[in-house]
């Protein structure tokens, strides 16, 4: 019962939304809001735990800040507002309808289709499809923000702990070299490059390269604003820097939505409460201190941003489904965790001894 007051908002959130989804779309709204959050929850419990293994490191007043204002931008921001920037900018038209529209629609009964939003309601087909072409922009830009993340942590020079020693060892070495992370990545982006057709490797390129520095400049903004090499510190800039984060995690999600419906309603209603229960997580990870007593369960959520990233930069070459996405995160973050309670009870017993 202790452990369920945590998930109480998303409990009663998740209710709310799939009365609505039940009323929207009957029973095959239901359906559908529900696999969604049910997508979203397996595929961003490893950010759960990036964030609190940032969160725990700050003050309770800008905790709750990111729990409550991120959870506005994440449901909001990205769930909502984010496609329909990508379809805007791709269809050269304005995402939500201007005072012209409501003015044409009043003086002449008649409602302008020339918005994104009404093209998502009245043609949702064609909004899915015109999200759907920059998809290789999307995943290229998220895959290599995140990897850069996934470098930054285990390319540290000051880490002192390892879970799977022999390979963390050797990347901790490899971070001796200056921008470490950087080359590997554009090495990573040319080679997936040269395997796609000219067209598509630029795009590929531009949006990774543009991802490189969106984190380069979001963790400038950070050290700025007094975060060390390894923890970012509460502070606008570390507010922000989780807020990146969070929408690198989201992308897959947003885009692979699709395959399950075509109406935006339902799928900020399904993600939303997937994000919720994220959010839940996250503050039970904080508070209970779970990360402090799981020693490994950190470097598995990393490692798993690690295969998430690698699979978005992989998606113009080959698909992986979402399943395996969630199911190779659930997997390496499960092993960390069991591979910490096998390593505390060792401790243990050899105190006793």
């Amino acid at each position: 019962m202790h452990t369920l007051r945590y998930f109480r908002h998303a409990i009663w959130v998740s209710l709310a939304g799939l009365a609505i989804a039940a009323v929207l779309g009957g029973s095959a709204g239901l359906w559908a809001a529900f696999n969604l959050a049910l997508l979203e929850t397996s595929l961003s419990f490893d950010n759960a735990v990036v964030n609190a293994s940032i969160l725990r490191h700050w003050d309770k007043r800008w905790q709750q800040r990111f729990l409550l204002w991120g959870m506005i931008v994440a449901v909001c921001g990205m769930r909502v507002l984010f496609p329909l920037v990508i379809v805007a900018v791709i269809a050269h038209a304005p995402p939500l309808p201007g005072p012209f529209s409501v003015y044409e629609w009043i003086s002449s009964g008649h409602w302008p289709a020339n918005d994104v939003l009404t093209m998502a309601i009245v043609a949702p087909h064609r909004y899915a499809d015109t999200l759907q072409s920059a998809h290789i922009e999307v995943m290229a830009f998220g895959g290599t923000f995140l990897l850069q993340v996934f470098w930054h942590f285990f390319l540290n020079q000051n880490k002192e702990s390892h879970w799977l020693r022999p390979l963390e060892r050797a990347m901790q070495q490899l971070g001796r070299l200056e921008m470490a992370g950087v080359v590997l990545t554009l090495v990573g982006l040319l080679a997936l490059a040269s395997a796609l057709p000219q067209p598509e490797a630029w795009r590929l390129l531009v949006a990774g390269i543009w991802g490189l520095i969106a984190y380069t400049v979001v963790n400038g903004i950070s050290a700025l604003m007094g975060s060390d090499s390894s923890v970012v510190r509460a502070g606008w800039g570390g507010f922000i820097y989780l807020e990146l984060l969070d929408a690198s995690f989201s992308f897959d999600g947003v885009l692979g939505a699709f395959a399950l419906t075509r109406n935006i309603f339902l799928i900020a209603i399904g993600l939303g409460i997937g994000a919720m229960f994220v959010r839940s997580f996250t503050l039970m990870l904080v508070e209970k201190g779970t990360l402090s007593e799981l020693r490994y369960l950190e470097h598995g959520a990393f490692w798993a941003i690690g295969a998430l990233a690698g699979v978005m930069l992989i998606a113009p070459l080959a698909e992986v489904p979402d399943a395996a996405t969630g199911g190779i995160a659930a997997v390496l973050i499960i092993l960390a965790a069991l591979h910490s309670w096998y390593a505390n009870r060792r401790d243990r017993r050899g105190a006793g001894e």
